[in-house]
């Protein structure tokens, strides 16, 4: 996990996160954006992502790098679907 710290991004240690922990962190996304400004933030995403087309001139890397956005977008929508299901 990254955080950004003057430009440049250090690393966090995430091991020692339970598996409990790791059950709640869905809950804990839909607390996030659920609020207004949560959701003007996630829609943004989901836009940014989801509604980008590429040319036929786009490389390889261009369209890998805009999957990993769209698959860390889906990723946030699907805990929010989960945590409202329990």
């Amino acid at each position: 996990m990254f955080f950004q710290n003057k430009n440049k991004f250090k690393i966090i240690d995430i091991s020692h996160i339970s598996k409990i922990d790791q059950k709640n962190i869905k809950r804990v996304f839909a607390r996030v954006f659920s609020s207004e400004d949560g959701k003007k933030a996630l829609a943004y995403l989901q836009y940014i992502t989801f509604n980008r087309n590429y040319g036929a001139e786009v490389s390889n890397d261009q369209l890998r790098y805009a999957e990993g956005q769209r698959s860390m977008v889906h990723t946030i929508l699907r805990f929010i679907e989960q945590a409202k299901e329990n």
